[in-house]
């Protein structure tokens, strides 16, 4: 009875501390373990609570290890990078777009409040045109802190929001989306067919060495201020073709399609090497058919893979389009999955002429945009996408309205969303000692967490942390063989770090678990799926140690 008592106090001692459960693996009957129980009893706070089988039957922890178990946040927004949803903005809004477009007062059907749609994006998604980023040669709008541009950006990162780009040069069905200075240095250039007589809006050959010329100053330029993964969440990195979604080509010589193709990634991967870049893997990816449409082109594997190849990712803009989208997307989709992130743009706008009815799929109703929604939904789970998209018009109004559970549920399901479970941890230390934690990671999402692309090359690690009474930050200790790329969803992933608890004065400390960035000092660099023992700095903190 007096050990049962004893066992009791210091639980409670520790859920006091602390609400992570903590798991002791201790039994009484035994002398031997009896004297590491009293040995327990003059650290700072230790108990022991019970587990589920599961863990009960797994290797016993490290010997004078304690284990914790951490339970995961499921419901609330993770603000990480190549996650969760985006939100797009049109073309000539202004900082004032939030409450003239109505997305900081949507109505939710059953919530008694109104919601911010800013409170459930991670990313705001500008497309839009060379023209309107760089007026006349030389000039840039992003160094004019009173343009309107300059302005919305501005809005997007007070809101503690990651920005996104895709730059359009075609003008078909837009407008002059070209800067006119191109044509007037000498730069040929095509009609848009569908133009007035008074207004010929020209587009430039992708081909013609003028345009590739000022195209390249305008990028670098372009790259100088946005190549910072600290504002920007990614970039198309084409921007060519019909509405710059890599299609429907215009050239002077379609023989230099793959020569264009090359030359026009190449200068996004050397200007962008921080920022994740996108290619659009469409069926004809940089072809000359006008209607968009059709078979597999033969050189299509051959281009995205020359993209993949230079650091690309992938995206596709017909996500529920089953017309569209087709059993060679969703294969090549396959193949990249958890090599590559993917994000998806749907491809039906319910709320413009687009007859969705009409889906081959027989799934939408007329008037029905749900139906819509959950047909992205589904084809965004099948391909394992890291982000969805809010696009404009009724489109971000029907995911509200019509299909909030959908929004939260990608939330809480799509996308990564990363925690550890299981952590073993030593409570008494001398310093200089050899010491050895163990620790086992779970994904939520059914994407993954790209620290293998080029832009990221493995900048996040897990790493645990000695924290003193005010929690502060003492010493970092970074697991360098932790690859996040590799934590997938019904898989846990579990390491043993090894470590020499060198530089740490005598005395009690905390510890902490955090995913840092090794390229910024070791600062947290990703938010954990876990509420419970989090700190504002981002680490999550576990139980005390003492070093001697």
């Amino acid at each position: 009875m007096v050990k049962k008592a004893i066992f009791l106090k210091l639980r409670k001692k520790l859920d006091s501390f602390c609400k992570i459960n903590i798991v002791f693996y201790t039994f009484f009957s035994s002398p031997l373990i009896w004297a590491v129980s009293m040995f327990s009893l003059s650290s700072p706070i230790i108990a022991a609570n019970s587990v589920n089988n599961n863990i009960r039957n797994e290797e016993n922890t490290l010997q004078g290890n304690i284990v914790v178990t951490i339970n995961p946040d499921k419901e609330n927004v993770i603000r990480n990078p190549l996650t969760g949803w985006t939100l797009y903005l049109g073309r000539n809004w202004d900082e004032n777009f939030w409450t003239k477009e109505g997305y900081d007062h949507m109505v939710v059907p059953g919530m008694s409040k109104l919601v911010k749609v800013s409170d459930y994006a991670n990313t705001c998604y500008i497309r839009t045109s060379w023209s309107s980023l760089n007026p006349s040669e030389g000039v840039y709008i992003w160094d004019d802190p009173n343009a309107r541009l300059t302005k919305l950006i501005q809005s997007v990162l007070n809101r503690n929001m990651r920005l996104a780009f895709r730059i359009v040069v075609d003008g078909r069905g837009q407008g002059q989306n070209t800067p006119l200075y191109v044509f007037e240095a000498g730069a040929k250039w095509y009609s848009d067919p569908n133009s007035g007589k008074e207004t010929v809006r020209k587009s430039p050959y992708p081909d013609d060495p003028v345009f590739q010329e000022k195209y390249t100053t305008f990028i670098e330029a372009f790259a100088k201020k946005f190549n910072n993964p600290d504002i920007v969440d990614f970039i198309d990195g084409y921007g060519l073709g019909k509405w710059g979604e890599a299609h429907s080509m215009v050239y002077e010589n379609y023989s230099n399609k793959a020569k264009v193709f090359d030359w026009v990634t190449s200068l996004y991967a050397r200007c962008f090497d921080r920022i994740p870049l996108l290619i659009n893997y469409h069926r004809l990816v940089a072809a000359n058919n006008v209607t968009g449409w059709g078979e597999v082109a033969p050189d299509t594997d051959y281009l995205l893979q020359s993209a993949i190849d230079k650091g690309y990712s992938l995206r596709h803009d017909a996500f529920g389009m089953n017309g569209y989208y087709q059993d060679w997307e969703k294969e090549y989709a396959a193949r990249w999955n958890y090599k590559r992130p993917i994000i998806m743009e749907g491809g039906w706008i319910t709320g413009g002429t687009h007859r969705y009815w009409i889906d081959p799929s027989g799934e939408y109703r007329q008037g029905h945009p749900e139906d819509v929604r959950q047909g992205e939904f589904n084809a965004s789970a099948e391909a394992h996408v890291n982000m969805m998209d809010f696009r404009i018009g009724d489109e971000t109004n029907s995911w509200f309205t019509k299909s909030f559970s959908l929004v939260k549920r990608f939330i809480a399901e799509g996308g990564y969303r990363l925690y550890p479970d299981r952590i073993s941890l030593p409570v008494k230390v001398n310093t200089g000692q050899e010491i050895v934690i163990e620790h086992r990671w779970n994904n939520l999402g059914w994407g993954y967490c790209p620290t293998n692309i080029p832009q990221w090359n493995q900048k996040y690690k897990v790493a645990f942390a000695l924290l003193d009474s005010k929690n502060s930050i003492m010493r970092i200790y970074v697991d360098k063989q932790t690859d996040l790329s590799r934590w997938l969803k019904g898989t846990p992933t579990s390491y043993k770090f090894n470590l020499k608890l060198e530089g740490a004065p005598t005395g009690n400390y905390s510890w902490a678990v955090g995913l840092v960035d090794v390229t910024k000092k070791n600062n947290i660099g990703l938010q954990m799926a876990v509420s419970e023992g989090l700190l504002e700095s981002g680490w999550v903190k576990l139980l005390p140690v003492t070093i001697r």
